[in-house]
């Protein structure tokens, strides 16, 4: 029994066909949404790229513009299959490419979904990289002489502005590396020189941020060094001074930004796979009801249009039955009781013909 079975008339199916070529129209706008939505955020990951790890962050941009770039094209070819459908001779010769055009827009369309997902469980891999490449970043702060770091300061510097934000997970993060260079350390200070022979690691730590840490609207000018040392600095308490530097980490900023990003990609994904999965649903019938109607012979009549011809479990049975078969077609069965139908053929001589031989003379 065929599903959702609905039948058409000559003016519906026309209908359908125009409507569709339309909607096919609309799918290749949307393509190119899907196209500028993954270069979007491709763009603003490479920004950021300084900050991240290496990952597979860019798959979901990727598989973005590769869906955009696909949809145009299917899309496309689905507008001249549709405009031809309403003339059944024309329809003649795309009858053998719809049912593989119809398979291939499925397939399409679930890639698609799959897009939209994807954008909702990147947040591990963008919170794992933004932790690896803004731990790095501020590890290298304070190499502003050496190539290929020299640009991390900047980087790291505007990020916080930017952003607001302090540190990888937090204001202390500053605490527990050398983020000034050693260049600007005086070496005859007795302080300095005890800083430095405190630590293992001989390393210049302070428990201060950089400038960029320092939030604008405080009503005091901002404290950068002995951040937790309430007796250093007169009328204050770290705990309460929350205005004197930004409290939130850079990572959790930065998540915060592109899941927001990702989300309302995500959300434009989904209302494109909707449509699109629409789309595919009319083509579905026209392709349906112009094989049915080429079948009965009367053009002008009436005919039925079909999702499915058979139920999902026979449809589902079929498939699972067409695929087993496609790994036996080569094989020869070994099953007790059959034998190659070949084996113990006779032969007939009827292309045999009778030729003279020749002895050879036995050599003297």
């Amino acid at each position: 029994m065929a599903v959702l079975k609905v039948k058409f008339t000559k003016t519906k199916r026309d209908k359908l066909a125009q409507i569709l070529w339309i909607l096919n129209w609309v799918s290749v706008v949307s393509g190119i949404v899907l196209f500028s939505l993954g270069l979007f955020l491709k763009i603003e990951i490479k920004k950021r790229n300084e900050v991240m790890a290496k990952g597979d962050i860019n798959s979901v941009p990727n598989m973005l513009i590769s869906v955009g770039v696909i949809a145009c094209i299917i899309n496309f070819l689905g507008g001249k299959i549709c405009y031809d459908c309403s003339d059944a001779n024309k329809f003649s010769r795309w009858k053998l490419v719809m049912l593989p055009y119809i398979v291939c827009t499925f397939c399409f369309t679930f890639c698609i979904l799959v897009g939209a997902l994807m954008c909702y469980t990147m947040r591990n891999e963008l919170e794992e990289s933004l932790y690896l490449g803004l731990r790095d970043a501020i590890k290298f702060y304070k190499d502003t002489d050496i190539p290929g770091r020299c640009f991390l300061k900047k980087t790291v510097d505007l990020l916080q502005i930017g952003f607001r934000c302090c540190g990888n997970n937090g204001f202390r993060d500053w605490f527990e590396i050398q983020w000034v260079s050693p260049r600007y350390l005086n070496m005859a200070s007795k302080e300095v020189l005890d800083r430095l022979k405190s630590n293992v690691d001989g390393k210049f730590l302070v428990d201060g941020v950089p400038f960029s840490c320092c939030n604008p609207s405080s009503p005091r000018p901002c404290i950068q060094y002995q951040l937790t040392n309430n007796s250093a600095h007169y009328n204050y308490d770290f705990l309460t001074e929350e205005l004197n530097i930004w409290m939130k980490g850079c990572r959790q900023a930065l998540l915060d930004y592109y899941t927001g990003i990702m989300r309302s990609i995500g959300i434009a994904a989904l209302l494109i796979w909707l449509f699109e999965l629409s789309v595919l649903i009319g083509v579905r019938y026209l392709q349906t009801a112009m094989k049915n109607v080429l079948l009965l012979g009367d053009l002008e009549g009436e005919s039925d249009g079909w999702l499915l011809e058979n139920s999902f479990v026979e449809t589902a049975k079929y498939n699972i039955n067409i695929i087993k078969n496609l790994g036996k077609a080569n094989q020869i069965s070994t099953v007790s009781g059959m034998n190659d139908p070949n084996i113990n053929v006779q032969n007939t001589d009827c292309d045999k013909t009778n030729i003279t031989t020749k002895s050879i003379p036995a050599a003297r």
